[in-house]
C-alpha cells in the first residue's frame, strides 16, 4: 500500500467512524460533565421514597437495603431509626425517606458512561474507548509529514501533550 493510498484509507476510516460516534460522543460528553458535579445537587430534583423493608433487618444492613451510599445512623428510639433524610420504623417495616436524583434521560446516560463489567454495556464502552484511539493514532495520517499543516499540527500535539502531564500532575 503506497503512503498516499494509506493516508487516504485513514482519512476515510476517520471521518465515517466520527460520523458513526456522533452520538455516543455527544451523550459522553455531557454525561462527563455532569458527572463533574455530581457531588453537588446540580440538575437533580428530591423525591421522596417509602419502602417496605423486613421488619427484622439489622440496623447496619440498613443502608444497603436502601442503597444509600455513606449511610449513618443518626439516633434510635422507640423502635425508629433515624439517619439523614429519613427514617425507618421498625414497628411497620416502612422506611421512608429523601433522595435526589437526576432526570430520567440524564440518569441513563450517566450510568452508560459509568458502566463496569458487571453491566450489559462494557463491550460498547470498550468499543467507544478503543475508537478514541483510534482517532488519536489516525490523525496523524490526516495529512501527508512534507505539509505545512501536519508540522503544525505537531506543535498542537506538543501542547496538547504538555497540557494532560500538567493536569495529571498538578
Amino acid at each position: 500500500m503506497s503512503k498516499s493510498t494509506m493516508h487516504n484509507s485513514m482519512r476515510v476510516y476517520h471521518r465515517y467512524l466520527g460520523f458513526f460516534l456522533t452520538g455516543i460522543m455527544a451523550v459522553y460528553a455531557l454525561s462527563g460533565t455532569v458527572l463533574i458535579f455530581r457531588e453537588t445537587d446540580f440538575l437533580k430534583s428530591e423525591k421522596q421514597i417509602e419502602k417496605s423493608i423486613p421488619k427484622d433487618i439489622k440496623t447496619e444492613d440498613l443502608g444497603k437495603e436502601m442503597r444509600m451510599r455513606d449511610f449513618k445512623v443518626e439516633k434510635e428510639e422507640g423502635g425508629i431509626v433515624y439517619f439523614k433524610n429519613g427514617s425507618f420504623n421498625r414497628q411497620t417495616g416502612i422506611a421512608q425517606f429523601k433522595v435526589k436524583s437526576l432526570p430520567f434521560v440524564m440518569e441513563k446516560m450517566v450510568n452508560m458512561h459509568k458502566a463496569t463489567t458487571n453491566s450489559p454495556l462494557f463491550f460498547m464502552n470498550i468499543f467507544f474507548g478503543m475508537s478514541l484511539l483510534f482517532f488519536v493514532i489516525s490523525t496523524f495520517w490526516m495529512f501527508l509529514p512534507k505539509t505545512a499543516i501536519f508540522k503544525k499540527g505537531l506543535y498542537f500535539t506538543l501542547a496538547g501533550i504538555i497540557l494532560t502531564l500538567l493536569m495529571l500532575f498538578i
